[in-house]
């Protein structure tokens, strides 16, 4: 009774607790002590439960912007100021919000300078000088991706900018704005940190110059770099500076980088290639990235060195210690405001606050580490989550909030349903080095167990004001198929869903799968048929969306034809494709670059050609008759001309005066391929009249179009899409014999348990 008391307090849930967590000691029985006030606002002693009746709250402060916002504190100097390239929103969804909130708890005074002018360098002064140093960071984004699409094209809007206005950043913000404050205070510590500076720490590929870099560190003249999320280093650091260690003797703190000019002979090192031998040799990076790879560890990682000279060297040290629960509520219960600054109000607030509002942020990391994604070099493979008491008393805040109209839009993080570790190995030896949790199959280790985030669930639904909560940040479609209970999938199509879930298959292409570290299409599949069924058992009609990827490293145009083919048979066509976007610091960008896998060193076929992207993207949306040049051509190149004509199995007609599913081409000199090495051979013509073979998840009728989710009548509405990554249409979950109505109808109110 006892454990059962206090996890139903949800001070002590099941799952992991992290490395510094103490284990339960039974002892007397005793009343739990009331819970603290909400982050960001402060409570009336005299109230206490979730009724939003009975509660006053006020506000919390923002840190200071101006001179004028120091004098009414009484501060005549920061100990820091924070140069952050996104707008000050103090939420901690947004990073600059948690850095500089937990600094302020450890006693210092933190101000902040969003969006400064980097044409002028006064504008980095407007706070004066700090008394221990500057802080830097680019933004919840890299600046370059913020900046430009896959096709390096100007993006239109910045979500994260007053009013949606796109230029109020410089592209490699965190390198303009050091070197600004590097003009005005030429002996002041900069200390950078972020997304974009904790993806650039060491040489990198940059696809916007199409070159290697150097690390950032050196580019950009500060003192000390800070990867992954950063919560402990910055807490050290500011301690060594207010003790009176110098900026360049800080080189002790884990999940930091420093750069010296001869390596201490006391340290032990795991040497990289050099960066000219980097320059000058393809094969070397691959090789020097995938030693990078196998130490991002904390348990397990060494402390690297990367020479760029004789008397330059860059050191990194080895990832901080994952938070255990009882620091992560912590860091997510200080004084957040939870908005953005007055001052935009005017200009039309921050957009990007609508996704993450009324949303909870209950892990980080994730033992996915798909090939494309940089969270393994970022937040770590290591879950770390928040306790079940600290996520309700942030729900219990967002039903007093004028704005709340019942809905929590999202329970989750990097992958919404990890909760703990991968396995108990992880608690004392960490991630191995060699081996993927999910890919190419589940490891035998494996504990895929939801009854943690099934329970969470459970409690949020419970709180008074609370409609429905939705589950938008992605769910691994593996990891619930190898979960032996199936209790939580039936709760999440019954619940959870807003008339559509969002999984991530990327591609039907076994072969391309396995380029990018995710699971065989047909795990897919079984997933999409176990989704059918209990929507049918439910009595309910809701969509899936599969996030599809093309132009990904080994993607030739006969696998990117296939997924036309798997399009064609489920009978849908996506609104917006995402296109393979190499950004630093992930397998997939070594491979774009490199030609070369870094995991096995053989070679890979990378579709760079501009044209050719353009087809990959086009097959994807073959219908549009904007694309119709496209994608002849590509079936051209292909040589799947049996797919141009008039019957069921055809993707596109043939031209005027052009002879239906044609053998040749009309023009072969035509059909010289962007890249002529492919490595893979023509595919086999299915014989004439055969139809193709449909997948399990296809409807066998023809499904009437779709509705998209804005217009179903019976699904309970959804929060704005959020701003990072390209939208896809949703696909309806495929029942037997009955095509999708377009609507969700409401189950009934008596179930079985």
């Amino acid at each position: 009774r006892f454990f059962s008391q206090i996890r139903s307090v949800g001070s002590k849930p099941s799952g992991w607790q992290g490395p510094a967590s103490q284990p339960l000691v039974p002892g007397p029985r005793v009343q739990p002590k009331k819970a603290p006030p909400a982050a960001g606002w402060q409570q009336n002693k005299n109230t206490a439960g979730c009724s939003p009746r009975k509660r006053k709250y006020h506000m919390a402060e923002f840190l200071p912007i101006s001179k004028e916002d120091m004098n009414r504190r009484g501060w005549t100097q920061c100990d820091f100021v924070y140069v952050v390239g996104d707008a000050y929103v103090d939420h901690p969804s947004f990073g600059h919000a948690i850095i500089s909130r937990v600094l302020e708890s450890h006693g210092y005074k933190v101000g902040i300078i969003s969006q400064p002018d980097w044409k002028n360098p006064d504008s980095v002064s407007v706070l004066g000088e700090p008394r221990l140093g500057f802080l830097v960071c680019g933004g919840n984004m890299d600046s370059m991706v913020n900046h430009y699409s896959v096709s390096r094209h100007h993006r239109k809007t910045d979500a994260y900018t007053p009013g949606g206005v796109m230029g109020k950043r410089p592209d490699y913000a965190v390198t303009v704005y050091c070197n600004l404050i590097r003009q005005r205070y030429k002996k002041a510590p900069i200390i950078i940190g972020g997304i974009e500076a904790s993806l650039r720490r060491l040489a990198h590929y940059d696809y916007w110059s199409d070159k290697l870099k150097r690390s950032v560190l050196l580019d950009s003249q500060a003192d000390l770099l800070i990867y992954g999320m950063g919560e402990r280093a910055i807490v050290e650091i500011a301690d060594a500076l207010n003790d009176g260690l110098d900026i360049h003797d800080i080189t002790y703190i884990d999940g930091t980088v420093f750069k010296v000019k001869a390596p201490d002979e006391n340290l032990s090192y795991l040497a990289l290639p050099s960066y000219p031998e980097l320059v000058k040799s393809k094969k070397k990076y691959a090789e020097s990235f995938y030693l990078q790879y196998q130490n991002t560890d904390p348990f397990s990682a060494k402390r690297l060195l990367e020479p760029y000279s004789d008397h330059e060297f860059v050191v990194q040290n080895p990832p901080q210690k994952p938070l255990s629960q009882q620091e992560m509520d912590k860091v997510y219960d200080l004084p957040y405001c939870r908005t953005y600054h007055p001052s935009y109000e005017s200009l039309g607030g921050v957009p990007a606050i609508a996704e993450i509002q009324f949303s909870l942020t209950s892990c980080r990391g994730c033992f996915g580490a798909c090939n494309f994604c940089a969270l393994t070099f970022h937040q770590g493979r290591i879950i770390q989550s928040r306790s079940h008491a600290s996520l309700l008393k942030e729900a219990c805040l967002m039903t007093r909030d004028p704005k709340f109209k019942g809905y929590i839009h999202d329970v989750g993080g990097p992958t919404a349903d990890f909760r703990q570790p991968a396995c108990k190995k992880q608690l004392s030896r960490g991630a191995c080095q060699n081996r993927q949790c999910l890919f190419p199959t589940p490891c035998r280790n494996l504990i895929a167990d939801h009854s943690d985030y099934l329970a969470l669930l459970r409690k949020l639904r419970a709180i008074p004001g609370v409609k429905k909560v939705f589950i938008r940040s992605g769910i691994r479609f593996d990891y619930v198929l190898a979960d032996p209970s199936d209790v939580f999938f039936k709760e999440l199509v019954r619940y959870h869903i807003s008339g559509q879930l969002k999984v991530a298959p990327e591609h039907v292409s076994d072969a391309v799968l396995e380029k990018m570290g995710k699971p065989k299409h047909s795990v897919y599949l079984r997933f999409a048929e176990k989704y059918a069924q209990l929507n049918q058992q439910e009595r309910m009609n809701q969509f899936l969306v599969p996030y599809l990827m093309s132009s990904h490293p080994g993607c030739t145009m006969k696998d990117a034809v296939a997924l036309a083919e798997y399009l064609r048979d489920i009978s849908h066509q996506p609104e917006q494709v995402q296109d393979f976007y190499p950004t630093p610091s992930t397998l997939s960008t070594v491979m774009y670059y490199t030609g070369l896998d870094p995991r096995t060193m053989q070679p890979v076929y990378v579709p760079k050609d501009p044209r050719e992207k353009a087809m990959q993207r086009a097959l994807m949306q073959y219908k549009d008759p904007k694309n119709y040049k496209l994608v002849h051509e590509a079936l051209e190149l292909a040589h799947r001309e049996d797919l141009i004509g008039f019957g069921p199995q055809c993707l596109i007609r043939p031209r005027k005066g052009e002879p239906a599913e044609q053998k040749k081409p009309a023009q072969p000199q035509e059909k010289k391929p962007p890249q002529k090495k492919s490595g893979k051979a023509p595919a086999k013509k299915p014989a004439s009249g055969t139809k193709p073979q449909k997948s399990p998840a296809a409807p066998q009728k023809k499904a009437p179009a779709s509705k998209p989710a804005g217009q179903n009548r019976a699904a309970k509405p959804a929060a704005p899409a959020k701003p990072s990554g390209a939208q896809r249409s949703a696909v309806p979950a495929a029942k037997p014999g009955k095509a999708p109505a377009g609507h969700a109808r409401k189950a009934p109110k008596k179930r079985g348990s």
